[in-house]
């Protein structure tokens, strides 16, 4: 109904303003606050802790009413919960996998009776979660936690995880972390931000009187993310997770940098997602759906229209008829006014016509929603676009022009893609690098749906099986990384060190060391420095030969050639990718001589165990080639009528430092893992023992892989590291190698951000594990870190019966 009384049927169908929304109170919410005095303590050990001497900070509503106020933890605060935390992780990894999920299922009821407090506080906070959407999450994860040993057997809970969001971040992204962690065994330490505080709270006291074990899950406010690096400090934390904006993630990653804990960050705060209308398209759909995702008062992302220049003017002719009459769109804050004006003026002056809802009111936080037509993808309103109701719109010719601009954003949240014509839409989502596809939808998940954020949203998966991964350990690996102090380092001088001077001696030209060459674009070759390194025997002096002393162009030149056939080698079918792998397995048989030669002269084992080295690396190739087209992805029953495809993709370049234990094996191990899931490579081999990677190009050259797929660059470990966390193309780098270079790469892979796997190797070893060993869960924990998640969903009739999807708060 309309909210003019004099409203006609035909009037409300022509500018389908929505009608008066219904008021409410938030009494029960309110009577909640007024019970702790409007001022919430700190959630631990199954209680409410008020400590004394503490700092709190104010939470105000939309309005600028007062909420409450919020206890700013202390040091002390984060040894009290962390050991909290332990023991009740002791207590609940040690119930049966059905007890837990028990617990889990009586906070249903307990939420149901609870339901109406839960929805007004997240109404009163602005943190955008219903109870219906936590219902969900908790069904689908006591299911997991039901079935974990079962489904994921022999796979132990890391711990005590540490779940931190940002203040801008829905109570909704918190749950989808906080809950599989629960399922799983794991205590959980919350760390939320300012408008999911009070939620999280209240939750936390409801899951204690489910039954849930004290300590199991805590609550800790502070007055900023560092908090949460507090947390990370100490020593009983095993894993962090954030979720929320990209600079509060980066301030995150910097400030654990060095602390030995692993850290994955979702920054989808403020993520840029395309919206895309094909001329095959419902148009009214489409435009229906462009006025509901980018208008909203509250939203985390930001869209841009990507229109077909067929239907651009049948798009913008029922965008004036939809917004005509809307009204203004509340800003953050009158300081956003001034930075949205100064993004409308700019479109103006680059040319684009804007289409709005009403006249711009004088002064205020108020702002119309506003369609800037004619942006182009370098314009500086779409590429960093500015806090309120504006909505760029680029136009395309074809479908390869549309993956184009729907993939000029260095985010990879999300896409919005509308038409008709399956094959298209099957299509243009397998080409977008975004982790959540919606065809003729939008803002739609689920907790089946497993999620990565691509390129630079995100560095690990949400939802589903595979979400629930991350919180496990599996059994064929110890912790990678130390726990300890961060280093005293200045992160410009690393890496930056001379290499050894080469002497020129008097050794006959007979007997002179032999000298190896690196492998770039299909090639052995020299390094681009001209230079030399020696590579000295195990025990006392001397050269046993020469290596390349490759550098940041040689990366370069091997990135260059990596990019060029990465695309084309993932699309190859699963099996075309299996033979090539069967082919290099070949290869290395027929050089097993001269490889083991290589192990045993330089790692100094003896002829057998160079050889039944070689022989373990030849099965372990052959593993991966019967791996490649056995794993690939699922059909997802979702709570609604629709088809949800599950898709494993390609990382897309990858830089690998190898171990310096089992030379040979390790390496066929994490090449095998990346190229059979499509990914390209870049090897630096083991400074220590280099010998055996170098005796391999020996096999690439007699191998069916494609040109630049696979290069190997010798030299300083530590130049070659820097040159892989500086290149803005390689998405993931594996390192084996100093606490130095660990530290180095959590503080500098952020900008953009990529997929770390770091084991910081002793003298004697690599942190325990056994690459020699068989255990099935080898193969699949290194194919999970080679591979990035997307979702599609592509909805069908509805069914009234079935319960809604989730909606993102976007």
């Amino acid at each position: 109904m309309a909210a003019s009384s004099t409203s006609t049927v035909f009037s409300i169908f022509q500018n389908m303003e929505y009608g008066p929304a219904a008021t409410s109170g938030c009494t029960t919410a309110q009577a909640w606050l007024e019970h702790h005095s409007r001022s919430l303590g700190l959630f631990i050990d199954g209680k409410f802790v008020r400590p004394a001497d503490r700092g709190t900070r104010s939470l105000t509503d939309c309005k600028g009413g007062g909420v409450c106020s919020l206890v700013c933890a202390g040091e002390d605060d984060v040894s009290q919960c962390a050991s909290s935390a332990v023991t009740g992780q002791r207590a609940w990894s040690g119930m049966t996998c059905y007890n837990r999920a028990k617990v889990l299922l009586r906070l249903v009821s307990v939420l149901g009776q609870h339901a109406q407090c839960v929805s007004e506080l997240c109404e009163l906070c602005e943190a955008s979660c219903s109870s219906s959407t936590l219902v969900r999450l908790l069904q689908y994860y006591s299911s997991w936690a039901q079935l974990r040993d079962t489904l994921i057997p022999s796979w132990t809970p890391l711990g005590v995880v540490a779940v931190v969001v940002s203040d801008d971040c829905s109570l909704y992204s918190l749950m989808l972390r906080v809950l599989p962690a629960l399922a799983m065994g794991n205590a959980v330490i919350v760390v939320p931000g300012q408008s999911s505080a009070p939620p999280a709270l209240l939750l936390a006291q409801l899951f204690a009187g489910a039954g849930l074990p004290a300590g199991a899950l805590n609550v800790l406010t502070g007055s900023d993310t560092l908090l949460g690096a507090k947390v990370a400090q100490n020593p009983s934390i095993s894993y962090v997770t954030y979720s929320g904006n990209k600079q509060d993630g980066v301030m995150l990653c910097k400030a654990t940098a060095g602390m030995g804990v692993p850290v994955s960050v979702f920054p989808g705060v403020g993520a840029t997602c395309p919206f895309i209308i094909f001329e095959s398209a419902d148009i009214d759909s489409a435009v229906d759906g462009v006025i509901e995702a980018a208008f909203k008062k509250k939203k985390e992302v930001h869209w841009v229209l990507c229109v077909q220049e067929s239907v651009l003017d049948g798009v913008v002719a029922r965008l004036r008829l939809r917004m005509a009459g809307r009204k203004c769109v509340a800003l953050p804050s009158e300081a956003d006014r001034v930075l949205v004006e100064a993004a409308v003026q700019e479109a103006q002056q680059q040319g684009a016509k804007l289409v709005q809802s009403c006249a711009v009111p004088p002064s205020g936080d108020l702002y119309p929603p506003t369609v800037l037509c004619g942006a182009a993808p370098s314009s500086p309103f779409v590429v960093n676009p500015s806090p309120g109701p504006l909505l760029p719109l680029m136009t395309f010719r074809s479908n390869t022009e549309a993956v184009t601009l729907g993939n000029h954003s260095p985010h990879g949240l999300a896409a919005s893609i509308w038409t008709e014509d399956l094959t298209l839409a099957l299509e243009t989502a397998k080409s977008l690098s975004v982790g959540s596809v919606w065809v003729n939808s939008h803002s739609v998940s689920d907790p089946c749906l497993p999620v990565s954020g691509h390129k630079d949203s995100g560095t690990c998966t949400d939802g589903g099986q595979e979400g629930l991964y991350q919180f496990l350990c599996p059994p064929c690996s110890s912790s990678p990384l130390p726990r300890s102090t961060p280093l005293s380092m200045d992160y410009t001088k690393f890496g930056t060190a001379a290499s050894p001077k080469i002497i020129p001696d008097d050794s006959d030209a007979a007997s002179a060391p032999k000298s190896y060459l690196q492998f770039v674009g299909g090639k052995a070759c020299k390094s681009e420095s001209g230079c030399s390194v020696a590579v000295q025997p195990p025990g006392d002096g001397g050269v046993l030969a020469y290596c390349p002393d490759g550098g940041r162009k040689d990366v370069r030149n091997a990135v260059e050639a990596a990019i060029k056939v990465q695309p084309g080698w993932m699309k190859r079918s699963p099996s075309a990718r299996a033979q090539s792998l069967y082919s290099l397995a070949k290869a290395l048989e027929s050089k097993r001589r001269d490889v083991a030669a290589s192990i045993s002269l330089h790692a100094a084992l003896s002829a057998g165990g160079a050889e039944k080295e070689a022989d373990l690396s030849i099965a372990r190739l052959s593993d991966w080639a019967a791996y490649c087209d056995k794993v690939q992805g699922a059909t997802l029953p979702m709570p609604q009528s629709g088809s949800a495809l599950s898709i494993p993709e390609a990382l897309g370049v990858v830089g690998i430092v190898l171990p310096d234990e089992n030379p040979l094996l390790s390496l066929v191990t994490l090449l095998g893992a990346a190229i059979a899931t499509g990914n390209a490579v870049i090897m630096v081999p083991s400074q220590k023992y280099p010998l055996a990677a170098l005796a391999f190009i020996q096999v690439l050259q007699a191998a069916d892989l494609p040109a630049g797929l696979v290069n190997v660059i010798s030299g300083s470990r530590d130049q070659l590291t820097v040159a892989l966390a500086n290149h803005s193309v390689i998405k993931a780098v594996w390192y084996w190698g100093s606490a130095e270079g660990c530290q180095f790469l959590q503080f500098t892979c952020t900008s953009p951000l990529k997929t770390l796997q770091l084991v910081c190797q002793e003298v004697e070893g690599d942190a325990g594990r056994d690459w020699s060993q068989s255990h099935p869960s080898l193969l699949e924990d290194m194919w999970r870190n080679a591979v990035q998640w997307k979702s599609v969903w592509i909805p069908t009739a509805l069914d009234p019966t079935s319960p809604a999807l989730s909606p993102l708060p976007v």
